[in-house]
């Protein structure tokens, strides 16, 4: 009896389990960023909508949008550096400007990384049934073929972020090999001037592109759309060794090789069959520019590549999706057994298996509920701005949290004042212009998840009572 009563206070004296600190290297950090913006996914998305919006300068267009992404990046360096918390941008808005704008932030977060992840997830079906020849839109083998990676992968993220990691550099070696492949394959077809290629011009680099009339709104909204994602090295940085600095610095990388991927891929692929052919195909336009270029087994090869993406970047959102309400439930802003974590596992499993069953819900309901199909689509075509959404925000907390800085030097009047707000402004526009030119139904899918941001703030405030809209304001000094 004693002895179980001194077991029993030994357990009650036992630190709360935590996340397994300096577990992942900054390598394996980048990869997960890299996975998240799911490059084959991104760009198979993309492609045949970034040509015909700017009319072939899609290189260009990704190139300018590198530049606000990597200032952004640094910002989430400069801010990491301060409080290297997996909530990150919650933490960072809500201590440097308001509480209520950081639960907001935290609420856009979990809801750009939901929506991406299921972007990608309904291309996985699709892609697994190519390779095996079967049909495409077959409902069933689709439902079940999402569910079983979601559940494979939701294990993985909860046996750890280790095992997570090296999955993930197994993953990406194989696709990104295979896409930049194929790019300089495309390249080398096009360069040749092959039958059917579209031969580069000067208007490939030029604003207007090769009609002098493409537009700019689109393209860098598709842009953005394909780079989100590289946020997720901040995310974990919890289980990364130098916590502080790490994270930040495999955000910057991953920036960086990811404009590379983007600028390889839709300048060697774009021109590969003539402009018809490309949006003719554009639901499926990697697949079909495999088996154009090289036949049915390239077709293949192709259809492989896009399923490891996706299946990578399934595993890196269930785990970022679960840090981000880990770090918010951990004030009490979500449910509070959302910010539990694992003993054995040192993961927050609870949080991982909600995400989990989350994704798995929203892909059974758009792949079987064909009635709301187009609701979820324009919900998906917002994603991009629900990322500029809390990009811009982070910025804007950069400069308010090191206000007192920004006039000690000239460089640091650049990088934490007018870069950040020149990034967010340019973002800012891009925005305002989508709005401006989206269907009523895209405005409204945004509206609707902005109010239930509201109504989630409401309920963390004065239902749950979270302290975390009592702490005080923090600066720099």
């Amino acid at each position: 009896m004693a002895d179980r009563s001194a077991a029993d206070i030994a357990r009650q004296m036992a630190p709360p389990p935590r996340l397994e600190p300096d577990a992942i290297g900054v390598a394996q950090d980048v990869v997960i960023g890299m996975a998240t913006s799911a490059p084959a996914v991104s760009v198979g998305l993309t492609l045949a909508g970034i040509a015909a919006a700017t009319a072939y300068s899609s290189g260009l267009i990704i190139i300018l949008t590198a530049i606000p992404m990597f200032i952004i990046a640094n910002a989430y360096r400069k801010l990491n550096l301060w409080n290297a918390n997996c909530g990150a941008s919650f933490e960072w808005v809500g201590r440097s400007i308001s509480p209520d704008l950081g639960f907001f932030t935290g609420w856009l977060m979990i809801a750009g990384n939901v929506v991406g992840t299921v972007s990608g997830v309904i291309v996985l079906g699709p892609s697994v049934l190519a390779i095996f020849g079967s049909r495409a839109t077959a409902k069933w083998p689709n439902v079940g073929i999402t569910t079983a990676v979601i559940l494979v992968m939701l294990v993985i993220a909860v046996l750890g972020i280790r095992l997570t990691a090296r999955l993930q550099v197994s993953l990406a070696v194989v696709e990104y090999a295979t896409l930049v492949g194929f790019a300089i394959a495309g390249l080398v077809f096009v360069l040749g001037h092959s039958k059917g290629t579209l031969p580069i011009t000067s208007g490939w680099f030029r604003f207007g592109g090769i009609t002098g009339h493409g537009g700019v709104t689109a393209g860098f909204l598709l842009a953005v759309f394909s780079f989100t994602g590289w946020d997720a090295t901040v995310y974990v940085n919890e289980e990364v060794k130098s916590r502080r600095k790490n994270p930040g610095r495999a955000a910057l990388i991953a920036v960086a090789c990811l404009t590379v991927i983007y600028t390889i891929s839709v300048v060697g692929l774009q021109g590969a069959v003539s402009p018809d052919k490309l949006q003719a195909n554009s639901a499926s336009v990697l697949v079909y520019l495999g088996q154009a270029l090289g036949g049915s087994s390239w077709g293949k090869v192709i259809a492989l590549a896009l399923a490891l993406s996706v299946i990578g970047t399934t595993g890196t959102s269930i785990v970022v999706i679960a840090r981000i309400l880990y770090g918010m439930a951990s004030h009490r802003t979500l449910p509070v057994f959302l910010g539990n974590v694992n003993r054995r596992f040192s993961t927050p499993a609870a949080a991982s298996i909600v995400t989990g069953v989350l994704l798995i819900v929203i892909g059974w309901i758009y792949l079987l509920a064909t009635s709301v199909q187009g609701a979820f689509s324009d919900l998906l075509n917002d994603s991009g701005i629900l990322y500029i959404s809390f990009y811009v925000l982070s910025a804007l907390a950069t400069t308010v949290y090191y206000r007192r800085r920004v006039l000690t030097s000239v460089w640091n009047a650049l990088q934490l004042g007018v870069l950040p707000l020149a990034a967010s402004g340019f973002l800012i526009w891009i925005v305002v212009r989508s709005v401006q030119t989206a269907p009523p139904a895209w405005n409204w899918a945004l509206a609707i998840t902005g109010a239930t941001g509201l109504l989630l703030l409401f309920s963390a405030r004065f239902i749950q009572r979270s302290q975390f809209f009592r702490i005080p304001r923090e600066s720099d000094g």
